[in-house]
């Protein structure tokens, strides 16, 4: 069986687009951090400014900055044609998942019901899930 050296249509547009959009959270995040942005409290999510609630938050930095990462490495990888695009979007994929499915558990549990940051967590555990149905089914 010979590997499957393109990503399938769709595949990179996602990977790119999650990957940016959590890139860009965590740059808003780091310049909050440093005192050279001010986010308004309403947009942010419940606890935001307590110490307890925002170790949590930043707490899937690493999560968070993995699965981008990877992302945009194995749609580089696919570019080039390299095999190895595969496992690599695979682990993004199953970080993804793992990231909006852990912050979707943490605020079912606290009872926190706000769209705002329910809806960008539940497209993450959807595009994931989508793609690594497919890339597990499919010839590799």
């Amino acid at each position: 069986m010979v590997a499957d050296l393109t990503m399938p249509r769709g595949l990179p547009l996602t990977l790119r687009v999650l990957d940016a959009s959590m890139l860009f959270y965590w740059g808003i995040a780091i310049l909050a951090c440093a005192g050279l942005l001010q986010l308004p409290q309403e947009m942010m999510y419940a606890g935001y400014g307590t110490g307890q609630v925002d170790a949590w938050n930043w707490s899937f930095a690493p999560l968070d900055l993995a699965f981008a990462l990877t992302g945009l490495l194995a749609v580089r990888m696919a570019r080039r044609s390299d095999p190895r695009w595969r496992p690599v979007a695979l682990i993004s994929l199953a970080l993804t998942f793992c990231a909006g499915l852990m912050a979707i558990s943490y605020w079912a549990l606290t009872g926190d019901f706000d769209p705002a940051w329910w809806l960008p967590n539940l497209a993450l555990i959807g595009a994931a899930l989508w793609w690594l149905v497919r890339l597990v089914g499919s010839r590799g």
